[in-house]
């Protein structure tokens, strides 16, 4: 089986970690991967979709797995199902329900499914005029792409307006704050859900929790991600059985009464508040850094579980009886500038971890850190404080100037 992996960051690398475990997988590619990838595959230069389709074609790829939002978004599925390649991931249409977050609060509201209150809106005056009637904080969200960053949380309402004022002028987030979203603030905890679907169906992967500030104890801006684990015992069966019953279902057949069928990773961001799962965004991809926490846990060929799930034949999926935490190690500069390139001295990999690249480029045989997120440090355990300690020491063993991660990941189950 030869497979091609679409992206270049962690997430990409740590599915092709799965897959170069698995045996019946014969070859990886990598469009465009990273620094790192071209050491367990092949990176190929092809970013329109018509030639990557003729690369697959001619290289005989019997999946291609689509890691980012953007692809996805842009319609690359479309384009390798009219070629007849098999490939994972939701069509564009499908696709709106994180391209565009103005669609996926109508869908919610349209299918009955729990979210926070909110006003969809390109006027100024109509977003003032909501903002006045809300509590603070206050929730204001850019409609279109833009890299998990798109969203402020304002302390009160001369910051909300501000952030209203600049997303649609343009100066905040270009064309995507052109239609902004504005939310009442839900005061719960926060969890990642993701399910693999194959149109109709679906099967629940372990519930992730995700650190989205940059430093300790939550503080600081919001970044992509500066770690996650999984499974989260905040995610008791009881809240599971709900996620799926009135959320998951409800979303599936939607999209069916919407002629846009969902096949894909459904990543669906739930605020929990008292015991009560409401949507926070759907994303239709996994997460990062989420998804390195969540390979690991599958037993089994992913090979096979995305290839059945792209052919709309899902099967179940098997996960290991174990625990996983992720630290992202993040450039000195992250997330307000670009970082200068450094050279990244690895001394051990210890037992029960994984290291996972993202933000890296190689030169003359190195691998450097070339700004953003880093890495990300992966560790495995019989339980979560197990898993923590594996993943910190093998942060100790990576060394880079001005390197940067968060020391207490998991803490809210840890505490």
């Amino acid at each position: 089986m030869k497979i091609l992996i679409i992206g270049s960051g962690g997430r990409e690398y740590a599915i092709a970690l799965k897959l170069k475990e698995e045996k019946k997988v014969e070859k990886l590619y990598f469009a465009p991967g990273n620094g790192a990838t071209s050491k367990i595959g092949e990176n190929v230069s092809i970013y329109d979709y018509d030639e990557l389709a003729k690369f697959a074609i001619k290289q005989e790829i019997t999946l291609t797995i689509v890691g980012p939002e953007a692809p996805l978004s842009n319609g690359i599925v479309d384009v390798f199902k009219s070629n007849g390649l098999n490939i994972f991931g939701p069509s564009k249409s499908a696709a709106r329900l994180e391209a565009s977050k103005t669609y996926m609060k109508e869908f919610l509201a349209k299918n009955n499914i729990k979210t926070a209150k909110f006003l969809n809106t390109d006027s100024k005056q109509e977003a003032f005029k909501f903002i006045d009637s809300l509590k603070t904080p206050i929730v204001v969200k850019a409609d279109g792409l833009c890299a998990g960053k798109g969203v402020v949380i304002a302390k009160d309402y001369a910051q909300a307006k501000d952030a209203v004022s600049e997303m649609l002028d343009g100066s905040s987030f270009g064309d995507a704050g052109k239609r902004v979203v504005i939310e009442e603030f839900l005061d719960g905890f926060e969890l990642s859900f993701f399910a693999i679907c194959d149109g109709k169906n679906f099967v629940s992967l372990p519930v992730a929790q995700d650190h989205k500030r940059l430093l300790d104890g939550d503080l600081g801006p919001n970044t992509g991600g500066m770690g996650a684990y999984a499974p989260s015992p905040l995610a008791s069966k009881e809240l599971i059985r709900c996620i799926e019953n009135d959320i998951v279902k409800p979303t599936l057949k939607g999209m069916q009464d919407e002629n846009a069928p969902f096949c894909g990773v459904l990543f669906v961001g739930v605020m929990v508040v008292n015991n009560e799962p409401y949507v926070l965004e759907f994303n239709v991809r996994f997460g990062d850094p989420e998804c390195e926490v969540i390979m690991p846990l599958i037993d089994g060929d992913l090979s096979e579980i995305l290839l059945n799930a792209s052919c709309g034949k899902l099967q179940d999926v098997k996960l290991k009886d174990k625990y996983a935490v992720g630290v992202v190690i993040a450039s000195k500069d992250y997330p307000y500038k670009k970082s200068p390139k450094q050279k990244i001295n690895v001394k051990n990999i210890p037992q029960n971890s994984q290291l996972i690249y993202a933000g890296v480029c190689e030169q003359n045989g190195e691998i450097y850190a070339d700004s953003g997120r880093v890495l990300v440090c992966v560790g495995l355990g019989d339980d979560i404080a197990t898993a923590k300690q594996n993943a910190y020491e093998l942060c100790q063993n990576v060394e880079f100037e001005g390197m940067q991660y968060r020391k207490d990941i998991a803490w809210q189950v840890l505490k």
